[in-house]
């Protein structure tokens, strides 16, 4: 079955709740207003029904750099709400994760919107992991997609730099912390790691180094290829092997 687990599709109904905003996040017309950030051109056709390439299933996300989890509850669930509708009904062969508000977790709100058919859930990588919620997924033994979170460059630097650099800095260390704190309390949990994890996989010799144990893999932890090639795919795979590694593109991104 060919599958795609990491792409982003803004529905009209979510563009809506967007444009209703007076803050940010927020859309004005086509451009994106985000906190210490600059306004943003987002272009039209990158959220158009797309081809999927003959994809069996396509899993479309909440774009999380947008800082949507991260408001307050009456601020992020119109917007996770529409994000929600807009997915559930784009139709074959797309799916979706759902998203979540983690400025006040709702564990109940959590389990509804799984039961409507999400493939499980994504978090930002900055969110600190609710245990309630994790442990909603595993009773329904469903994955946690992990993806970058918020991120803006600094003052004089490129376009390019969160993806370069808080980005994989964000993915690096939610790998670490996802197997020291996270898979002792939830020895069930599947959890895929966008953009490789950031390459931290590629850091086991330095982990054990500094006591951090053998990096033995865990066979429950993947890890999606979007924005990497043939060189830093094999690279992981030998460190963790290829079972452990699936197909991620983060259109219409990378």
């Amino acid at each position: 079955m060919s599958i795609d687990v990491h792409q982003h599709l803004w529905t009209p109904a979510f563009v809506a709740a967007l444009r209703a905003r007076t803050s940010p996040p927020r859309l004005d017309g086509w451009t994106l207003l985000l906190d210490g950030e600059p306004p943003y051109e987002v272009d039209p056709a990158d959220h158009e029904r797309r081809d999927t390439g003959g994809l069996e299933l396509a899993l479309v996300s909440l774009s999380s750099p947008l800082g949507v989890e991260f408001l307050p509850p009456g601020e992020a669930w119109p917007l996770i709400d529409a994000y929600h509708e807009g997915a559930l009904g784009l139709g074959e062969p797309f799916g979706a994760w759902a998203a979540t508000c983690h400025s006040e977790p709702d564990p109940d709100r959590l389990a509804a919107d799984l039961d409507r058919g999400f493939a499980g859930l994504q978090i930002p990588a900055t969110a600190v992991p609710d245990d309630q919620l994790l442990e909603v997924l595993t009773a329904r033994d469903l994955p946690l997609f992990v993806h970058p979170g918020p991120a803006a460059a600094p003052a004089g630097m490129p376009s390019w730099w969160p993806a370069l650099v808080p980005y994989v800095q964000q993915m690096h260390a939610a790998w670490h912390s996802f197997h020291a704190v996270v898979r002792p309390r939830h020895p069930r949990l599947r959890v895929c790691f966008a953009l490789l994890a950031g390459l931290a996989p590629l850091h086991t010799e330095r982990l054990t180094a500094r006591g951090g144990g053998r990096g033995l893999v865990d066979p429950n932890f993947f890890v999606e290829t979007s924005s990497y090639g043939p060189r830093a795919i094999d690279a992981i795979v030998r460190e963790l092997g290829i079972d452990v590694v699936v197909n991620g593109s983060d259109a219409p991104y990378a």
